[in-house]
């Protein structure tokens, strides 16, 4: 079985996917359409801004999502099929739109309405993240819980990455106690405690969006971050993703539930090799690759697609 894994919030870089959206006529047309639901230029905010601007929560979204999407486009248009999608926090908008379960321009006004509500929640309450390695996630999750700042694990990478999120007194508490156990402690250059309770009112205004929208089953294996696994609930999906705004990212027990469901290879697409490494460092026995340019794009025809 073949998943199609969509990348996070993080891993934009300028210039990313442009001789994928040159090349491919359909995958070009995915940046006129967010341009028009968006209100702004979004080739420009892919192709020519600066880091600065590009990291900004209200664009880093939509920009990672087009670029995941142009990227599967242009794989479907070689030929490319999948069983399963999965992403990783933002990832999901985009395994949203490919396993059918909103239509494209769907997709861009339910990011469109997350995006700036996150942005939003975190200039109002000041947050810090840290990815914490060489320390099981049982002992951050202890040293978090007896913390008298608030933070909290948010993001189950790999078995050896857990990432921790928090007010930024909280988070430098735990660092400190991180440090004097050995563990590694990097510092995230995000602009908020996401996916943690500082998010809250961005989730409530995020919910009034997509209730707006229709969802609808998807055509393949959808994968949850909110519940570790294979997701076969779909009565209240703006519920489940309001609740994905404030919910631990799980990533590694969903793989551990793709392997145990016959999946064997995997295809990251979208901008970095994120999660082609936390795919690597949590299964064995498993093929990885990403997808962001066409140099990716023609390995994944030579192994996958026609191998």
């Amino acid at each position: 079985m073949i998943i199609s894994l969509f990348s996070g919030q993080g891993s934009q870089t300028p210039g990313m996917a442009k001789d994928i959206a040159e090349a491919f006529p359909k995958a070009a047309a995915l940046y006129d359409m967010a341009s028009d639901i968006l209100g702004r230029d979004m080739k420009k905010i892919c192709f020519d801004s600066p880091m600065e601007e590009l990291s900004r929560t209200v664009n880093a979204q939509p920009a990672i999502m087009l670029t995941s999407l142009a990227a599967i486009t242009a794989a479907m248009e070689k030929g490319f099929e999948f069983q399963g999608v999965a992403g990783h926090s933002l990832g999901e908008y985009a395994a949203l739109v490919i396993s059918g379960m909103v239509s494209p321009e769907d997709g861009f006004r339910l990011i469109k309405a997350r995006a700036g509500a996150m942005e939003t929640a975190a200039a109002e309450n000041k947050g810090a993240m840290a990815a914490v390695m060489k320390i099981s996630p049982e002992k951050i999750e202890e040293i978090c819980a007896d913390a008298s700042n608030y933070v909290a694990p948010v993001n189950y990478n790999s078995p050896q990455q857990t990432v921790i999120a928090g007010t930024p007194e909280g988070v430098a508490e735990v660092s400190e106690k991180f440090a004097e156990l050995k563990a590694r402690v990097v510092t995230l250059n995000v602009a908020g405690a996401f996916h943690s309770r500082l998010m809250q009112s961005a989730a409530d205004k995020f919910y009034e969006a997509a209730k707006n929208v229709e969802f609808k089953a998807p055509c393949v294996k959808y994968y949850s971050n909110v519940t570790g696994g294979e997701l076969t609930d779909f009565g209240d999906m703006p519920a489940l993703l309001a609740k994905h705004i404030v919910s631990p990212v799980r990533f590694v027990s969903e793989l551990n539930a793709m392997q145990a469901d016959g999946a064997d290879t995997f295809v990251e697409f979208g901008p970095g090799k994120t999660l082609t490494g936390l795919v690597k460092k949590t299964l064995t026995g498993v093929t990885a690759l990403n997808v962001e340019n066409m140099a990716g794009l023609e390995k994944l025809e030579g192994d996958v697609i026609n191998g």
